[in-house]
């Protein structure tokens, strides 16, 4: 089967109302019935719990607070390079922008514009510059982390579908990561801007931030920005930026000439927060 006739019963799903309910039955405080959801959780997809910070089980109180969980110290080492991966995942797709083209997959790319809401003067900083698309799937620790120093400049909340990210899907639906409901995080740094973008998914029941908390929900039908300039928000290389509550993908964007990708990283291959993700560029 084509991954277009895969990915079209996506198009008829009530994906609004299942992402609903998934949330609401994420945070409920079920005792026993999460007890049991959450092995179950781990069993399927064999989640490494030996890495977590607290490793029992029954002591979650909610789905969400297990699957935000926290790693234990020291388990994820930032490499000394000037970037480093900012999630455990699957590189869905890196490399140069191709003047403002992000390629998503074979047949499909979607704009700069288009992924930062429009806002053609912030999308410019990156022409000819470059992107990485990462993928958590739901075995993996899903809080992001900064892959350089940053100092917060703006943060843009844009409505949108709730399609799957998963590769299938990114390969099946045109423009996915920029048709998403997604989060911008705009960041200056010793390196020009970067933009970090929480792309939200089926099921995915919010997406939030250090300095906001969540942002979504209220799920709205405005674009929403808020801007950080009179605000002294600085986050190290490593440290937390924010969580998805179930998995879902991440698009940075750089500019031009501004770093070169790990010669070993390639597309579909795993990576691990702090890991060696790019040096400068030459």
């Amino acid at each position: 089967m084509s991954d277009r006739l895969a990915v079209l019963p996506q198009y008829l799903l009530p994906k609004g109302a299942l992402t609903n309910f998934a949330g609401r039955v994420a945070g409920a405080k079920g005792g026993a019935m999460t007890t049991r959801l959450i092995r179950w959780f781990v069993g399927k997809y064999d989640v490494n719990m030996a890495e977590a910070e607290n490793s029992d089980i029954a002591s979650y109180h909610s789905f969400n607070e297990f699957f935000t969980r926290a790693l234990k110290p020291g388990v994820r080492p930032i490499a000394d390079v000037p970037f480093v991966c900012p999630v455990d995942g699957r590189i869905s797709q890196f490399g140069a922008i191709e003047d403002d083209q992000i390629f998503q997959a074979k047949g499909h790319s979607f704009t700069t514009t288009a992924l930062v809401g429009g806002d053609r003067a912030l999308a410019d900083l990156f022409r000819h510059g470059s992107f990485a698309n990462l993928y958590l799937s739901p075995r993996d620790y899903h809080r992001i982390h900064m892959p350089c120093d940053g100092k917060l400049t703006r943060m843009i909340y844009i409505p949108g579908s709730l399609f799957s990210v998963n590769p299938t899907t990114a390969r099946g639906i045109p423009g996915l990561f920029a048709r998403n409901e997604r989060v911008v995080c705009v960041f200056d740094t010793a390196h020009g801007p970067f933009v970090m973008t929480l792309v939200g998914a089926t099921i995915v029941g919010s997406m939030a931030t250090v300095w906001h908390g969540v942002v979504n929900p209220p799920r709205q039908a405005d674009i929403r920005e808020w801007s950080y300039l009179d605000q002294h928000i600085v986050l190290r290389k490593g440290a937390e930026l924010g969580r998805f509550l179930l998995g879902s993908t991440v698009v940075m964007l750089f500019p031009k000439d501004t770093l070169a990708f790990n010669t070993g990283w390639q597309p579909a291959g795993a990576v691990r927060l702090g890991e060696p993700m790019a040096a400068l560029a030459p």
